[in-house]
């Protein structure tokens, strides 16, 4: 991997080993050589199916040592040649990773659009499976969790990407998003029952005590787990790293949120024993995220009460239609002055 090797010195200000990058380049320079071969004996003795495997071969290489650019060129030489649907829609898949290994978002983006049109066109079921795999992944690293959630748990049963990732890692993505995406009904019935899950969940660390504890409304559980999914997933992750704060944050208001719902008040010192956690840590937690309207409840912090004030379900109603009657009001008004004049 000579060229990535230049590329992460460079990008992250490394010792860089001359030594040792002349040795991985004549190693690259042999093998790229015997591709050429290969290319070349195609065009003279074989057909046109035969010269485009030698292509790609040569194509795929680039893309094993971290070639970026040349990889992408010779890929993109490739789609404009007279190719099968299943090889075409096959490169565009590698284009996807390349985009994820770069951590490249509009690459990724882009020829995601290219895949479904292709897989409309043409795609076979197992090809239409690994897009939703790939989407999944997508939206999770932008942040659309529910959208992410929605792919994983649709493509657990019949997952193939292994080239992406190790099918334990898919199910510990699908239980991540879900929790945090999905309303309680839907997590029992798509998630904690499901026998894909159950499967290889013990296999993952931390993650059944996570999931079941806060199901079961084991809050002072429920926050070690998450604290251990925060060190053990959440930071290793390529794709959820960058979101590691939002997601502690939102899945402590859904914790927060679950508790609450059950009383119209309780003391701050039972809700910090339920958490296991301190009455000033509840308090300075809680407030951030009542002021931001995140959690429908007062803290009444001279009697040690935090009182819910659920939302009237009619009330709102009756507010939005106030909202839209004085929008449509405003709009006939300006219709009526059109036409008089």
């Amino acid at each position: 991997m000579a060229p990535f090797y230049k590329y992460v010195t460079e990008l992250l200000k490394l010792p860089f080993d001359q030594a040792l990058f002349n040795k991985m380049e004549s190693t690259n320079k042999e093998d790229l050589a015997k591709f050429d071969e290969k290319v070349e004996d195609a065009e003279q003795n074989m057909g046109e199916t035969e010269v485009n495997e030698a292509l790609l071969g040569k194509a795929d290489y680039y893309a094993q040592i971290g070639d970026k650019e040349r990889a992408l060129t010779a890929y993109d030489d490739l789609l404009t040649k007279s190719i099968t649907p299943g090889t075409r829609i096959d490169i565009v898949f590698t284009l996807v990773r390349i985009g994820f290994f770069y951590d490249d978002n509009a690459m990724v983006r882009t020829n995601i659009e290219k895949l479904k049109e292709l897989v409309e066109q043409g795609g076979d079921w197992d090809r239409r499976n690994r897009l939703k795999a790939y989407e999944g992944v997508y939206l999770m690293s932008i942040r659309d969790f529910k959208g992410a959630a929605s792919q994983f748990i649709d493509t657990l049963s019949t997952f193939t990407s292994t080239e992406m990732m190790p099918y334990k890692d898919f199910v510990k993505y699908a239980v991540l998003t879900s929790l945090i995406s999905m309303q309680r009904v839907d997590i029992k019935k798509k998630v904690l029952d499901a026998p894909e899950i159950l499967e290889v969940i013990s296999d993952i660390p931390h993650l059944e005590d996570y999931m079941t504890s806060l199901y079961n409304c084991n809050y002072a559980q429920f926050f070690r787990a998450l604290a251990d999914i925060e060190r053990t997933h959440l930071r290793t992750s390529r794709f959820l790293y960058a979101h590691l704060r939002y997601y502690v944050r939102e899945m402590r208001i859904v914790a927060y949120a679950q508790l609450l719902e059950s009383y119209r008040s309780l003391t701050i010192g039972s809700m910090a024993q339920a958490f296991g956690v301190t009455e000033d840590y509840i308090d300075r937690d809680l407030y951030k995220f009542i002021a931001a309207g995140r959690l429908n409840c007062v803290i009444d912090r001279v009697n040690g009460v935090i009182e819910t004030n659920r939302p009237d379900a009619k009330n709102a109603q009756y507010q939005t239609v106030i909202k839209q009657g004085d929008l449509l009001l405003n709009r006939v008004q300006k219709l009526s002055r059109v036409i008089d004049v």
